[in-house]
């Protein structure tokens, strides 16, 4: 099988992972393999892989409408098949999100070993902390345990487990459960868990992560986090409110910025007060407290 390689040059970051993001979330289909890197001094490569039966596509025209700023030109070449898991783990480079640093085994040896890295590997699961929605829920976790202590904390819809691991590192005394729909997204998780040192902190469950009987024993959170997506959100909005203790903090993501207008009146209905709204490269976070 043959592949189709659309790759441009950035002298902006953030330009750089919006592109990425909308060439991951916003377009039809989304690439095969995709990576963004820094090549150089001020410099950011974006690589794009499409199946070539995806037929001939114009990237520039169809992102244009989806990105702020003016997209440099793509090249485009017909390369061989490859391992694309691969080339995309040794292409994305470490995440800084306030005091973690989430980063591939592939750059294990250049990561300085230390209470806040994440070893986190690309795979079957989401979560690398590359994309806007897994990096703000980073940050606010950061952010929210630099001046408050939390005692139970709940991740609905896990993924790779990085959100849970760095609450387990934040809040070393803290009971945390990560749940997810997804068997194989739990058993990617579980082994992150193991390879982060933190399996005796974080319990891990299969379903809808409300209704599952180790959720409901503990329930309500004084911490609870959803990445996942504003429909989602919205539909779950009562359990949510239930499941957070008075006085509580819910982080949420997997929002796009114009979809947090609706997800705020929803959890304002349901008794939440806004306190913070964090908004990178087209997704937004939200940090609301339980009136």
């Amino acid at each position: 099988m043959a592949f189709k390689k659309f790759a441009a040059q950035f002298g902006d970051r953030s330009l750089a992972y919006e592109t990425g993001n909308a060439l991951q979330d916003l377009i039809e289909p989304p690439p095969d393999a995709l990576t963004v890197f820094e090549d150089g001094l001020d410099r950011w490569r974006l690589e794009a892989y499409f199946d070539v039966e995806a037929g001939d596509r114009d990237l520039a025209a169809e992102l244009g409408p989806l990105v702020q700023g003016t997209l440099p030109p793509f090249t485009v070449e017909t390369v061989p098949d490859l391992n694309w898991v691969a080339i995309s783990q040794a292409a994305l480079p470490p995440v800084h999100a306030g005091r973690f640093t989430i980063h591939g085994s592939h750059d294990k040896g250049r990561i300085a070993g230390g209470p806040n890295a994440i070893l986190i590997d690309a795979g079957e699961a989401f979560g690398t902390a590359h994309h806007a929605t897994t990096l703000g829920c980073l940050l606010a976790i950061d952010r929210l345990t630099r001046s408050r202590s939390f005692q139970w904390v709940f991740d609905l819809g896990c993924g790779s487990g990085v959100l849970a691991i760095a609450a387990s590192k934040a809040l070393p005394h803290a009971e945390i459960i990560a749940a997810d729909m997804d068997p194989q997204s739990v058993k990617v998780a579980t082994e992150n868990v193991r390879l982060n040192g933190a399996a005796s902190r974080i319990a891990l469950v299969v379903g809808n992560g409300l209704a599952h009987p180790r959720v409901r024993t503990r329930a309500p959170f004084d911490l609870f986090i959803a990445n996942i997506l504003a429909g989602p959100l919205i539909r779950l909005a009562p359990s949510i409110s239930r499941s957070v203790v008075t006085g509580g903090t819910l982080v949420l993501s997997g929002i796009l910025i114009p979809q947090a207008p609706e997800v705020i009146a929803t959890y304002r209905a349901h008794g939440f007060s806004l306190a913070r709204h964090d908004r990178l490269t087209g997704w937004s976070t939200l940090t609301l407290e339980r009136r």
